[in-house]
């Protein structure tokens, strides 16, 4: 998703020539409207490469030799890292550490954004809301311990080698294209499916106690542009996010209002609950705001309505042809 809209926010503001990693399996279907400018405009690349593929990536650093390194790439669903914990830890810490001994060695020159998580702060406390960059990590999954990794190998990469490294710990951001294994995502694909018919008035959750503050995905690739472009400074780390905060239950009752059903009925699914819940996730972001001047945009109704007709649009477009998740 973040990719997807990074890329769309390169290509509209920007001259920059874009490159993008890819495996062979990936989908492209979230850049199937850029696809189109790959070889009409010389402007946006693909290029086939895995991050626990060092070889590889040590072959496109040294083609490119890049100016701007934003690395998003990671096992990212928390839920799915509490059952594949290795290959969880192998992409998000060896694939940032073979990523960042290429750029060490062939570009050092480059600015670079290594993306952590808000998740390795898991459960705080609560007298340390808002979360402020220096409190305590505390992870609750596998998925954020390899963020705390990653977190903590890029400001190494900066202090040992010079490299010019900032680190962000995003807080809950979503929107059109947001992968259905995510609460928000699947709440208003379960609603896409209700409202076309395919499926019963029936939405399955997880925890609806766990309390987050939304950002929208295109206000957050806004950040990262003014990241690696408004004065950055090797090493910083940095806390982005938005303004709006509630708990999950909430967030699903303000898609219901934008929704076309009633008389919904909301089931548990126990295999939607987490072990443990990183559940008070609210942010300070005053240290990158006053740094770049950044401040979201997007209100989280408009995100939330927008994600409902993003998935209207894939139910619509696709006669219904999804699994409910």
């Amino acid at each position: 998703m973040v990719g997807s809209h990074l890329a769309d926010y390169l290509f509209e503001k920007t001259d920059f020539e874009i490159h993008g990693l890819i495996r062979w399996r990936s989908s492209l279907s979230n850049i199937s409207h850029l696809l189109q400018h790959v070889n009409s405009q010389n402007r946006i690349f693909l290029h086939d490469a895995d991050l626990r593929d060092a070889g590889a990536l040590n072959k496109i650093i040294q083609k490119l030799n890049p100016d701007y390194v934003y690395h998003l790439a990671a096992q990212s669903y928390p839920q799915t890292s509490f059952e594949s914990p290795i290959d969880t830890l192998q992409t998000n810490i060896l694939g940032t550490t073979n990523l960042l001994e290429s750029l060490k060695n062939i570009a050092s020159h480059a600015e670079i954004h290594v993306c952590a998580s808000s998740e390795v702060f898991g459960r705080v406390p609560k007298e340390f809301l808002p979360i402020s960059e220096d409190v305590p990590f505390h992870p609750a999954s596998p998925y954020a311990i390899s963020k705390v990794g990653t977190d903590l190998i890029g400001r190494y990469y900066a202090e040992a080698y010079g490299l010019r490294v900032q680190t962000t710990r995003m807080f809950t951001h979503t929107g059109p294209r947001r992968g259905d294994v995510f609460a928000e995502s699947s709440f208003a694909k379960q609603i896409a499916l209700i409202e076309y018919g395919y499926l019963p008035p029936i939405i399955r959750v997880g925890n609806l106690e766990s309390l987050r503050t939304f950002a929208d995905v295109r206000d957050a690739v806004h950040a990262y542009f003014l990241l690696l472009t408004v004065n950055p400074v090797k090493g910083a780390y940095y806390n982005i996010g938005g303004t709006f905060s509630c708990t999950i239950g909430e967030m699903l009752e303000t898609m219901l209002t934008f929704s076309k059903i009633s008389g919904v009925r909301i089931e548990v699914d126990p295999a939607r609950l987490r072990p443990i819940d990183a559940d008070l996730q609210i942010p300070d972001t005053s240290k990158f705001s006053s740094h770049t001047g950044w401040e979201p945009k997007i209100t989280f109704s408009q995100t939330v309505q927008d994600l409902l007709d993003y998935w209207r649009i894939q139910v619509s477009s696709n006669n219904g042809q999804f699994l409910s998740r």
